[in-house]
């Protein structure tokens, strides 16, 4: 990216970029737009993604496809029950020849760590992602060690009813900025990916879009988009009313709000605009806000929660 367009947030050559990745996106992942602009959103802001879904709906293939098309390394870790710490993060082995100890580094090292069937895995096992996802760090034998950047980790989970799951506990979720859900494909676009090319040997001749530098530099004039006092006032009265909730105790943290905030800032980007507006907010709020609170009523669904959340608060 030429230091003449890093400056301007809606700049032609910032829009073209994120426009050719997301339609080269579109072309893998059929029929999914939101939910894959909500994903480059969330890689934006700097936060972490989590795919809350059933097995075979494509979680895994839009993780490997954002990798590649944002030009980033990638590593995927399948979650189990066996799975430890040390195979994520790495471990310090002795070697005769220096008769030393040397932390051999593991998986966690990468660009974009999918973390797969992530609620597979034990909670001592999801507790060794809480400081790489929040530090971008690992710190062994007193030693720390930084992670590549951008760092991004892709989590995904199939629905806790599921058998073998361990529910992630507040502040493992917390460290994910959003939450999506794919769905089903409808009739005809399923038919599409049954006669179509394989979904992998796409990915595999797909050429990416960006450079490691363009994207830390997109990620940088993220917090630059412009945001309102009004605009603020509207997006604390929407946390404050999460936690004026009883079904949703004990509602938005602060983290909550600056995660809302960021993502807001990003899907502004994506759609070309130097502000954030009420609609980007509203956009953004039902992935951010709602795997970060303790639900306890199950009449609704998640996202008519969130709906009813922003129907219930005036927009300045």
């Amino acid at each position: 990216m030429s230091q003449a367009n890093t400056g301007a947030v809606n700049s032609a050559e910032n829009l073209a970029l994120l426009d050719t990745a997301l339609a080269t996106l579109n072309r893998i992942i059929l029929d999914k737009d939101r939910q894959l602009r909500l994903a480059v959103a969330c890689l934006l802001a700097r936060g972490h993604l989590l795919i809350e879904d059933m097995p075979g709906v494509g979680k895994t293939t839009l993780a490997h496809a954002l990798a590649r098309i944002m030009g980033l390394s990638y590593q995927r870790i399948q979650f189990t029950s066996d799975l430890l710490p040390a195979d994520i993060l790495g471990a310090s082995i002795f070697e005769q020849d220096s008769q030393r100890f040397r932390f051999h580094k593991g998986p966690v090292f990468t660009q974009l760590m999918l973390a797969d069937e992530i609620n597979r895995a034990t909670p001592k096992t999801q507790s060794a992602l809480l400081e790489v996802m929040e530090e971008h760090q690992v710190t062994a034998d007193g030693e720390t060690f930084p992670l590549p950047e951008p760092f991004f980790v892709v989590g995904t989970q199939n629905p806790t009813s599921h058998i073998g799951t361990f529910p992630l506990p507040e502040s493992q979720l917390d460290r994910f900025l959003m939450r999506i859900s794919l769905g089903f494909p409808g009739q005809a676009l399923e038919r599409e990916l049954l006669k179509g090319n394989d979904r992998r040997e796409m990915i595999a001749e797909t050429a990416p879009v960006l450079k490691t530098e363009q994207l830390l530099a997109l990620q940088k004039l993220v917090p630059g988009i412009h945001i309102s006092s009004a605009l603020l006032d509207y997006l604390q009265a929407l946390v404050l009313h999460t936690r004026q909730l009883p079904q949703l105790a004990p509602g938005m943290s602060p983290r909550a709000a600056i995660a809302l905030m960021r993502a807001a800032q990003a899907w502004a980007m994506i759609h070309g605009e130097n502000a954030v507006l009420p609609e980007h907010v509203q956009a953004v709020f039902p992935g951010v806000a709602m795997h970060r609170m303790a639900v306890t009523d199950y009449s609704s669904s998640p996202d008519e929660q969130a709906r009813a959340i922003i129907e219930a608060v005036a927009i300045p």
